[in-house]
């Protein structure tokens, strides 16, 4: 990117925006599924992700609507029914669709996830995507699914900082897009103290599953 292109661009910072309102988090996420056994195969069985709620959609009775945890209280939802079968078709992208879904993974235990995806007969790819190390799949609908873990141990209430400040280091670097090494400067700047994961090396790739 050239440096007209990069004054061009809008400001990349953790600072809140001066807007007339402010979210304060993700409350929950809803995609249209399939069929509630292979919604529950998927999510339940090999992600990992409690089940926390299950009651008709309230704008559709004929139509369940699941509920699950995704590890941290934010919560992913479903409406499905037991007369829709799934399609593990790749989706055709347009805009306003879903492209994919990232979930965070422990990384102490990413290579128990990778052996896991083998296990269940899940192919996947496996990147370094310079500041996080990810693996991508597909459920049983098609949707591209990330596993994503972080190569360094960024306390959750400063990651927007920490990724605003790797930013700039980028662009004064003069990089296509950040690397490892803007996201430990960034660190080292906000005078953070991590420990960095042994993920292993991988390829970073031009893109996961399309």
């Amino acid at each position: 990117m050239s440096d007209e292109q990069e004054s061009d661009s809008p400001a990349v910072t953790a600072q809140i925006p001066e807007s007339p309102m402010h979210v304060s988090g993700t409350d929950h996420i809803t995609l249209i599924g399939s069929n509630e056994e292979d919604t529950l195969a998927f999510y339940r069985d090999l992600l990992g992700m409690p089940l926390v709620l299950r009651q008709p959609n309230l704008d559709d009775p004929e139509t369940t609507h699941l509920f699950f945890d995704t590890g941290d209280g934010r919560i992913l939802t479903f409406f499905v029914r037991d007369d829709r079968d799934s399609n593990p078709a790749p989706h055709r992208h347009r805009v306003g669709s879903v492209h994919h879904l990232s979930f965070r993974v422990d990384p102490d235990r990413f290579a128990e996830v990778k052996d896991a995806l083998a296990d269940a007969g899940k192919g996947f790819n496996e990147f370094d995507r310079g500041i996080f190390h990810s693996l991508y799949t597909r459920d049983h609908n098609g949707l591209v699914i990330e596993l994503a873990t972080d190569k360094f141990d960024v306390p959750d209430d400063r990651r927007g900082e920490v990724l605003a400040t790797a930013q700039r280091l980028r662009e004064d670097d003069g990089a296509e897009y950040a690397e490892e090494r803007h996201l430990e400067a960034a660190l080292d700047e906000l005078g953070i103290e991590s420990e960095r994961y042994d993920l292993g090396d991988a390829p970073s790739g031009a893109g996961g599953i399309e």
